[in-house]
C-alpha cells in the first residue's frame, strides 16, 4: 500500500443490518484519524479465522481500537454470565485481543478508546466490572440515551492526571473534564501498566503498556468526538500520528 501519508488500522465491529452482516467502523473515528492524527484510516473486517495478524501489521504504521457498543463476552475475562440482552461481538473479541497484544510486542503504536481500552486491559490480563454503577464506590458512568447527543458527549466528570505521565503532559494540567458514555469498566488493572489517569471516584479511566518499543496510550472517555474542538483531544491525536509518521518511514526503508 502506497501513501504520502501514514496509515492506521482500524478493526471493524460486525452488526447485523436487516439479515446481513456488515463490518463497520463509527465515523467519528475515522474522522479522528484524518483530522487529529493526520492519517489515513484503514478499516480491518474483523475475519479472524481469515484476517493474518501479522499481515495486516506489516501494512499499517499504527491500530486505532475504538469505542463500541458491543461489551467483550465475559468468558474472556473469567466475568460471570452477561444480563440478558447485552450486545456482544465475538468476531471482534477474536480478532482484537490476540491483535492488541501482537501489536505491542511489534512495537506497533497503538491508541485504544472505550471498548479499546477495556479490549487492552483483558487482552494484557485484566478484568472488567460488567455495570461499574452497581459496584459500591463509584458513581454512573453511562450516558442517558434520552439526552440530546450533545449531552451525552459533553463534560461529565473529572479525571485525575497522574503527576509525570503522559497526559499530564499533553494537559499542562492535574485534571480535566471528561465526556463518559461506558457501562463496564476496569476491576482488575491487568499487570506491566502505568495508571494514566484515574476517575473522581477512583475508576482507572487511562493507562499505558510499560516495557514496549512502540506509543501505546488506552483511554476509558472519547477524545474522537469532534476532536479539533478540544485542544488535549488533539494532543492525544497528535501524538499517536507522530508516532505513526514515525513507524511508517522505518516500514517503508
Amino acid at each position: 500500500m502506497s501513501s504520502s501519508k501514514a496509515v492506521v488500522g482500524v478493526p471493524a465491529d460486525r452488526r447485523i443490518v436487516g439479515i446481513h452482516p456488515f463490518h463497520m467502523v463509527g465515523e467519528k473515528y475515522l474522522r479522528a484519524i484524518i483530522d487529529g492524527a493526520n492519517a489515513l484510516p484503514l478499516v480491518v473486517p474483523v475475519l479472524a479465522d481469515d484476517i493474518e495478524i501479522d499481515a495486516v501489521l506489516s501494512q499499517v504504521d499504527g491500530i486505532f481500537f475504538t469505542g463500541s457498543p458491543s461489551d467483550i463476552e465475559p468468558h474472556r475475562y473469567d466475568g460471570e454470565p452477561s444480563a440478558p440482552e447485552t450486545l456482544h461481538d465475538a468476531h471482534r473479541d477474536e480478532l482484537t485481543l490476540p491483535m492488541a497484544r501482537r501489536a505491542l510486542e511489534r512495537g506497533v503504536p497503538v491508541l485504544a478508546v472505550c471498548r479499546g481500552f477495556q479490549e487492552l486491559n483483558v487482552a494484557l490480563g485484566g478484568s472488567l466490572h460488567q455495570k461499574v454503577h452497581e459496584v459500591p464506590g463509584y458513581h454512573m458512568h453511562k450516558e442517558n440515551p434520552d439526552d440530546d447527543i450533545e449531552v451525552q458527549y459533553g463534560p461529565s466528570h473529572e479525571v485525575n492526571l497522574v503527576a509525570g505521565g503522559l497526559l499530564h503532559a499533553m494537559a499542562g494540567a492535574e485534571s480535566v473534564m471528561v465526556n463518559s458514555l461506558h457501562g463496564q469498566g476496569v476491576a482488575r488493572l491487568a499487570d506491566s501498566v502505568t495508571v494514566e489517569a484515574v476517575a473522581d471516584d477512583g475508576l482507572v479511566e487511562a493507562f499505558r503498556v510499560d516495557d514496549t518499543q512502540g506509543f501505546n496510550l488506552a483511554l476509558q472517555w472519547h477524545p474522537e468526538w469532534r476532536v479539533t474542538e478540544n485542544e488535549f483531544s488533539m494532543a492525544i491525536f497528535k501524538a499517536f500520528g507522530d508516532a505513526c509518521v514515525q513507524r511508517a518511514a522505518k516500514r517503508k526503508v
